[in-house]
């Protein structure tokens, strides 16, 4: 009796020859759908080869639903902006990067269009005309989104792949001295004097000092407390909330010095409730970016500092004699509201005693300072 001949095993998936005389290889996923390759084949054997690594992929659960990329970019990375949750001021910042770096280039793209050579050909045109700062920004951005986009199984593999291109090369910042910062406070006039010294010495940024409120004062212990930032976004709108980082919120102990001037701006320019605002303009409103901008702007000029010093370039000054002071790391970050998951570890144990030792020594060093400053300028005959 001869032996039952071996069961041939069922081919997978079907290809036929078309007019052209070329071969097309097409199948049915694991969802269901038939699917053809996308490109036609020289010979029959070729697009069986192809069905094999596509039947491999299934069997090994690695299969990808080829259609599964095509998605508008410009939709999907709006649409993952919303789905993370970001604060106001991070919506603003993305928006930014997106409609002017990325969506002119990207945004009527489908996601599986996006190529590492075309990223390679968009990032090399940004740095034609755009700073290196704002193209590492971007491209970190279009990395991120496309990450995602691999995450969710709509890519294989991100086409993002320049190595570096998302560190940022950033200039050094200007730090002005303790002459120019109290040279500035007087070009800034009275009602502002106070804003550009806390900057300084307190180490405070623009968004903490326009939200900074009469009960945030404690003028026994000379410290502010920060529970709160009002950053401006772009569209001229505030958004109140937490500072920029869990460590943001913090108390800040302030030098003597400024006592005397904390004192009289809040007899003269504070509204007077308790909860009432520190800092507002000559018609009793919000701190606004844009009408202080003009104003440190002319400020700027007439002290002679560097067009590109910017107001929150003061805390490079504070942060520096804080540092002079022999602070440990973890006093520095605290009195700074700077934070990290590793920072953590580090400043954790940062005590009132430790913040208090360092105001007293910015305090000292800001007077020697001064009185050195004042010995100079008098005549030889009275020195």
């Amino acid at each position: 009796m001869a032996g039952r001949k071996p069961q041939r095993r069922r081919e997978f998936g079907t290809v036929r020859r078309l007019p052209s005389g070329r071969w097309q290889a097409r199948y049915i996923g694991p969802d269901g759908q038939r699917y053809t390759a996308p490109e036609t084949f020289e010979t029959k054997s070729d697009a069986q080869d192809w069905l094999n690594l596509v039947r491999a992929d299934i069997e090994r659960n690695t299969w990808r639903n080829p259609d599964a990329g095509a998605l508008n970019f410009g939709k999907y990375a709006l649409r993952w902006m919303e789905e993370r949750g970001l604060a106001a001021t991070t919506v603003d910042r993305y928006g930014g990067l997106l409609r002017g770096h990325i969506l002119p280039t990207f945004g009527g793209k489908d996601l599986d269009e996006i190529t590492p050579p075309s990223v390679r050909t968009w990032r090399a045109e940004r740095l034609k005309t755009t700073g290196p700062t704002t193209v590492a920004k971007s491209y970190r951005l279009l990395k991120g989104i496309l990450q995602t986009a691999v995450d969710d199984d709509l890519l294989r593999t991100n086409p993002c792949r320049i190595k570096g291109a998302g560190k940022e090369e950033a200039d050094e910042r200007p730090t002005a001295t303790i002459a120019q910062v109290f040279d500035l406070a007087d070009a800034m006039g009275p009602r502002w004097r106070l804003m550009v010294l806390l900057g300084a010495f307190a180490s405070l940024r623009p968004e903490e000092l326009a939200e900074l409120r009469r009960h945030s004062v404690d003028l026994d212990e000379c410290s502010l407390r920060i529970t709160q930032a009002s950053p401006e976004l772009t569209n001229g709108r505030r958004v109140t909330g937490d500072p920029k980082s869990r460590a943001g919120k913090r108390t800040v102990y302030l030098p003597d010095f400024l006592l005397p001037e904390l004192r009289r701006h809040l007899q003269w320019f504070a509204e007077k409730e308790r909860d009432g605002l520190i800092f507002v303009g000559e018609k009793g409103a919000p701190f606004r970016r844009s009408t202080f901008g003009r104003k440190w702007r002319k400020a700027r000029t007439k002290v002679g500092m560097p067009d590109n010093f910017r107001f929150y370039d003061l805390r490079h000054t504070g942060n520096t004699l804080a540092a002079d002071t022999g602070a440990k790391l973890k006093d520095l970050m605290v009195r700074a509201g700077q934070s990290s998951e590793r920072a953590q570890l580090i400043y954790q144990h940062s005590t009132a005693k430790h913040q208090r030792k360092l105001a007293r020594g910015i305090d000292a060093e800001v007077r020697q300072q001064l009185r050195q400053a004042d010995v100079e300028g008098m005549p030889a005959a009275e020195a």
